[in-house]
């Protein structure tokens, strides 16, 4: 080969190293700016997620002081409602005890124990009266079939008759209900 055709292989060749460096810069230079492109987008996500996340904590945050503001409200209201659930039931029952007290000093002077006898009747009706507007009830159980539910046998005597047997004799103690819930069972003797 002449010196010429060598030159203008090695031209060529420097040629091509150039193109080829030249695309490699250009592929590097493009992926650089992507690498760029990405890194920026990949700092605008994590900036968007952290405001989210301390939106997000706010909220939380928030709703938990509003739910504990409610329950201790509550708490309070509860506490004040027990405090005062009374007052209503012991506002009717001052009268009564006005009237024990009358009762008690016409005790002191009275000859005619009729008349004594007769309002000591009216403050037990007038009390029973009251138990009754708040739900109160007497269980009514002599004659009535014996039953766990509100009664408590304290004795059992034989049956004079089968017809009798588990039958209630005797309530020694009354029982009482609140709005059909048993406050005290009634004591009472069983036929058996």
């Amino acid at each position: 080969m002449s010196e010429k055709s060598v030159d203008t292989e090695n031209q060529v060749d420097e040629e091509l190293n150039v193109t080829a460096e030249s695309e490699v810069n250009s592929e590097e230079n493009v992926q650089e700016e992507q690498v760029a492109g990405t890194e920026d987008e990949q700092i605008d996500k994590c900036t968007e997620l952290e405001t989210k996340l301390a939106e997000m904590t706010d909220k939380y945050l928030r709703l938990s002081a509003d739910f504990d503001n409610y329950r201790k409200k509550a708490a309070q209201e509860r506490v004040e409602l027990i405090s005062t659930a009374g007052k209503s039931i012991f506002t009717e029952l001052l009268p009564v005890v006005d009237n024990f007290e009358r009762a008690l000093k016409s005790m002191e002077s009275a000859q005619d124990v009729p008349a004594l006898r007769e309002g000591v009747e009216l403050i037990y009706n007038s009390f029973l009266s009251f138990l009754s507007k708040q739900g109160v009830k007497a269980i009514e159980c002599v004659g009535e079939q014996f039953s766990t539910d509100n009664q408590t046998a304290i004795a059992v005597i034989p049956a004079p008759s089968p017809e009798q047997a588990n039958v209630v004799i005797d309530c020694t103690k009354k029982g009482y209900t609140l709005h059909d819930k048993v406050l005290r069972f009634a004591e009472v003797v069983v036929a058996k």
